[in-house]
């Protein structure tokens, strides 16, 4: 059952507005499911509207930042669970612990960094949750490209390159998120 969607996405806005729509429609979805969301806690760019989407349409956010960001007054004040640890490695760590699947929106080179990283340890078997990736008109083409050059060059499994769920409509995702966290049925 999915209860818990991390997603990671970027601290800035991006140059369109469509990814700041993207991340309030993604916020809200949450809410209205019933999912709750887990994030880096940052106040600015898409994290601050997705966390506010969720908020402001009553569902619940845990953010879980490291003391540093907190410092330079980068995190959210009102979220309904707060988690500070020492260094970003813990913040992912116990990111991927509370959530029951991982999600990427837009975002920069921490969004590909914490996506790179889910995907390592799903392949790994360190996790067995399901991993999407919002592709919005296209802004991923350019890694899923890469991870099927990496399967053509036999540097990654297709199974593997398989099991990274990728959609380009929000809604879609989270259901073919939470579908994939059901246990099968026999």
């Amino acid at each position: 059952m999915l209860r818990r969607l991390c997603v990671y996405c970027g601290s800035s806005n991006g140059a369109h507005p469509r990814y700041q729509r993207c991340a309030e429609e993604v916020g809200h979805l949450l809410a209205l499911r019933r999912i709750s969301l887990v994030y880096g806690a940052g106040n600015v760019g898409l994290m601050g509207t997705l966390a506010n989407a969720v908020l402001t349409a009553g569902g619940e956010v845990v953010g879980v930042i490291p003391q540093l960001l907190v410092d330079l007054e980068l995190a959210h004040s009102g979220l309904h669970e707060m988690h500070v640890v020492d260094t970003m490695h813990e913040r992912k760590a116990m990111m991927a612990e509370l959530a029951d699947a991982f999600l990427a929106l837009p975002g920069g080179i921490g969004t590909l960094e914490e996506i790179a990283e889910i995907l390592t340890w799903k392949q790994l078997k360190i996790h067995h949750k399901p991993v999407g990736i919002l592709n919005l008109d296209g802004y991923y083409d350019s890694l899923l490209s890469f991870l099927d050059l990496s399967v053509r060059e036999g540097f990654l499994s297709l199974e593997h390159r398989q099991a990274l769920l990728v959609d380009d409509q929000g809604e879609r995702l989270v259901t073919r998120l939470a579908q994939a966290c059901l246990p099968p049925t026999s």
